[in-house]
């Protein structure tokens, strides 16, 4: 089997196009035929190789077709073992609840302070400026619930 676009430049199947044009980049300059010291017969193969490849793998659309015609997917879940990286405790494959980790709780408590500091900071600001807490239009509603007490 001759191989394929991914091992002509040198990229896994995962790679993105960023990977991919640079492969190629460097690539196209070792191996075209004016700059290399090949013999120009292999010179002319590699870069017709490298070109090949490279417009692919570069347009989504022919690569999603190349990936099916060496029949590769990114999606490669088999049924029988559930992912690795997703904890699971019964048979439905859907990962199951975890407790937080420290940074995901530090991370919420960072959350909380902010929360708290910004009502704390509005009301001093309030109370500073001279701003009542419970304007007029409130008042009244306030005191109507006084009289059933």
């Amino acid at each position: 089997m001759s191989k394929t676009y991914y091992a002509i430049l040198g990229v896994t199947p995962w790679a993105s196009e960023i990977d991919i044009r640079r492969a190629y980049r460097d690539l196209s300059k070792l191996y075209h035929p004016d700059t290399t010291q090949l013999p120009k017969d292999d010179a002319v193969e590699y870069f017709r190789q490298i070109n090949e490849a490279y417009a692919t793998l570069s347009n989504a659309e022919r690569r999603s077709a190349y990936d099916c015609r060496i029949q590769f997917s990114r999606f490669q879940y088999t049924t029988n073992q559930p992912p690795k990286n997703l904890q699971t405790n019964d048979d439905d494959g859907l990962p199951s609840e975890r407790p937080l980790s420290g940074g995901e709780l530090f991370a919420l408590l960072l959350i909380g302070a902010t929360l708290v500091a910004c009502l704390v900071l509005v009301v001093l600001v309030a109370w500073l400026r001279g701003d009542r807490l419970f304007p007029e239009a409130i008042a009244p509603i306030s005191t109507f619930w006084l009289y059933f007490l």
